[in-house]
């Protein structure tokens, strides 16, 4: 079997101050680079949803009231679009992001319920992968894969026989 060939990626990129302002410019570049990709007008509102609440994450939290830059770079695939949102403001702990997914179920009790808490659920619920770092700063890589004809993934593999 000949080995699949790993495509280059063409790299958008741009770099935001750390205010809540600039938000909508950064939904505004994955929804044009999305759009020029051939997503659906509904994956589109997924990866700007899942983008809107990474960025607001960084914005709320990365700097505690200093300046900073937010960092969101697109790299674009034949089959995929994976965003990358970046900030260097202080970090958190990885693994508490597990106790974090869960679905709400009907019986939460109103009271337990944080205000906002639900971007990280959204974030894996509206995007293919999701990768959390934490080295310098916070990044968090969020990849959606182009579905063609409602199947997503590598469609060579398709045979043409019949």
């Amino acid at each position: 079997m000949e080995a699949r060939k790993v495509a280059e990626a063409e790299r958008v990129q741009l770099t935001l101050p750390n205010r809540v302002e600039y938000l909508g410019v950064a939904r505004l570049l994955v929804s044009g680079v999305a759009h020029r990709m051939g997503f659906s007008y509904d994956e589109i509102e997924d990866i700007k949803l899942a983008v809107g609440e990474a960025c607001t994450n960084a914005v709320e939290h990365a700097y505690e009231q200093e300046e900073g830059s937010l960092h969101v770079e697109c790299l674009v695939y034949p089959d995929r679009l994976t965003i990358t949102v970046a900030d260097q403001g202080k970090g958190f702990p990885v693994e508490t992001v597990g106790s974090q997914l869960g679905p709400l179920t009907a019986q939460a009790d109103d009271d337990d319920l944080e205000e906002g808490g639900l971007g990280l659920y959204l974030i894996h619920i509206l995007m293919d992968e999701v990768e959390f770092h934490t080295a310098a700063g916070v990044s968090v890589s969020m990849t959606k894969y182009l579905r063609r004809d409602g199947v997503a993934g590598d469609d060579r593999t398709v045979s043409n026989e019949i």
